[in-house]
């Protein structure tokens, strides 16, 4: 029985179904455009809803599935990066993203003092990108060491 895609289908229009509602809570146009930000994302969710749809009407083969070491990394990456979104605020940037960035170095070659240098390498590089080229208003260390 040819099950997974089916239930990812119907989860897929039920995000796209919601996507398409909250395109509706959107402000409308101004005289200049007539359409406004809403005809973007339901044209989104319709595209979304419609290729759901494919695939509960055809769906492939059952797929091979990884083992549950391979879940059990990914589901570990996951909350690694759910806790870094929480760490940002108070830690500023380059601490949690140093941390955070050797851990799923780690994670793809278990070598702790390479991990360690990506990890802060990274860490550095992508701050003075963010900051610096892109402009964006980060706090490099927590408030509290900053004054």
């Amino acid at each position: 029985m040819i099950r997974t895609d089916r239930i990812f289908g119907v989860v897929v229009i039920l995000v796209a179904l919601a996507f398409i509602a909250s395109a509706y809570n959107l402000p409308a146009g101004n005289m200049f455009d007539k359409l406004g930000p809403k005809v973007f994302p339901i044209i989104v969710g319709i595209g979304m809803a419609a290729s759901a749809a494919a695939m509960i009407v055809r769906p492939d083969a059952e797929p091979d599935w990884p083992a549950m070491k391979s879940l059990a990394a990914l589901v570990f990456a996951t909350v690694v990066m759910i806790a870094y979104a929480y760490m940002l605020r108070p830690f500023g940037f380059l601490v949690p993203t140093a941390i955070v960035a050797a851990i799923l170095s780690y994670q793809i070659d278990p070598k702790p003092a390479r991990a360690a240098l990506i990890g802060v390498g990274l860490s550095a590089g992508l701050y003075v990108v963010f900051k610096y080229a892109l402009g964006l208003g980060l706090v490099a260390l927590p408030r509290a060491l900053m004054g």
